[in-house]
């Protein structure tokens, strides 16, 4: 009854419609300092990733997540770090396995081709290599048992960097979780600033041209400031009606 039930879960995982925020190729480039230290440090990064995946919460903690047969048996209730501890030491490959599918089931994330194939990959070389190990033992010939190492060799190589990825994958995920991604300010030189005097009754304004006046299309220049009547430079008006030199009234 579970294996179906997580058989069931496998496949409506398939159809769910969000993806990752880096797939596995992209994990070194996004983030290559926690990707050493998840090379590294693997457990350590295990314990990390799925005590920050249950929201720092460890009594929701369960061994395997929930997605194991032993999970829920193990006493996690009475003390969940040393359960997790001990997962994460003793069962590595289901401890990343488990907090991958965590995520999923929460934020309904698909994996991608791409990243099937290279986990595909890792099962596949790890599966060769236990088969030619097997040969290598039965046969007893030094060059079957050659290749069987370098086979071994190879196929831990491609377990630790995959891993590493997969953790640096979920960690640059619970980072999308927690809102440290958005778009920064953008950089750009302030304008030349001017300090206001206290006998300027209007600031001067800073980094944009002065504005026209109400009533004035824009783009002209601003019309001069009227000057009284009559401007400067015409003769003085009449000082009598009519002036004198003109014909008295009532002339024909």
């Amino acid at each position: 009854m579970a294996s179906q039930q997580q058989l069931e879960k496998m496949q409506l995982r398939q159809n769910y419609r969000n993806l990752w925020h880096t797939d596995l190729i992209r994990t070194i480039q996004a983030d290559a300092p926690y990707c050493c230290f998840a090379v590294w440090c693997a457990p350590c990064v295990s314990y990390l990733l799925r005590k920050r995946a249950l929201y720092d919460d460890m009594s929701r903690y369960t061994c395997c997540a929930g997605y194991m047969p032993c999970s829920g048996r193990c006493g996690e209730s009475k003390c969940p770090e040393f359960c997790l501890c001990t997962e994460v030491f003793l069962c590595f490959g289901n401890s990343v396995a488990s907090t991958r599918f965590l995520l999923q089931d929460e934020f309904n994330i698909q994996t991608t081709q791409c990243d099937n194939c290279i986990i595909g990959f890792m099962f596949c070389l790890q599966q060769i290599a236990c088969i030619f190990s097997i040969i290598a033992c039965i046969v007893g010939s030094e060059e079957i048992q050659q290749a069987s190492q370098l086979l071994n060799c190879l196929a831990d190589f491609v377990y630790c960097t995959v891993c590493a990825c997969m953790q640096t994958q979920h960690k640059i995920e619970m980072d999308k979780r927690d809102g440290k991604f958005g778009p920064q300010p953008a950089m750009a030189v302030p304008p030349a600033q001017q300090m206001s005097r206290f006998d300027q009754p209007v600031p001067p304004s800073v980094g944009y041209p002065p504005q026209p006046a109400y009533g004035q299309p824009y783009g002209y220049p601003p019309a001069p400031p009227p000057q009284g009547y009559p401007p400067t430079g015409y003769p003085p008006p009449p000082a009598a009606y009519p002036p004198p030199g003109y014909p008295p009234s009532g002339y024909h």
